[in-house]
């Protein structure tokens, strides 16, 4: 779970990276660690997703909180002339917070994608049980099953 949350911290300070000073960075990634144990928690507890190694956690979670980050966090230190663009790439410092709404469309879009196409809809239609295991490993876990043990035991 550690190095999940480490692993979750630079997905995290991945998309704003350009954008945003060294305390600011460092903020996304404290937030991302325990973004993963809250969201393998809530997964598996409540939801009741099993997710063997964390991926939805790390790279869902913790990739989105960074896109949101970047709409917050960029002060108009860096990012000048990016993409071609004249001027540094400001939010909080500036008029509107549009970019802020324009990184949460995309978390949105995004999330949209990739929980219902193409997997949504082509899986759950071939065969009977559609994109089911056996109760009998949902009850044991995908964790054993693919990955050989339990990747949080005491979760």
């Amino acid at each position: 779970m550690a190095c999940n949350g480490m692993l979750g911290g630079l997905v995290a300070i991945t998309a704003p990276c350009a954008f945003v000073g060294p305390a600011a960075a460092v903020l996304i990634g404290a937030l991302a660690g325990p973004l993963v144990f809250l969201v393998v928690a809530l997964l598996e507890r409540r939801v009741r997703i099993d997710d063997p190694v964390g991926a939805v956690a790390v790279h869902g979670a913790c990739g989105a909180w960074g896109a949101l980050a970047l709409g917050l966090l960029a002060d108009g230190s860096y990012g000048e002339g990016w993409n071609g663009v004249a001027g540094r790439y400001a939010v909080c410092c500036s008029a509107t917070l549009a970019s802020s709404l324009a990184q949460l469309i995309g978390v949105v879009c995004n999330a949209i994608v990739v929980s219902r196409w193409p997997t949504g809809s082509s899986v759950s239609s071939i065969g009977p049980w559609g994109n089911r295991v056996p109760s009998e490993v949902e009850w044991t876990g995908l964790d054993s099953l693919e990955m050989g043990s339990q990747a949080y035991p005491h979760a």
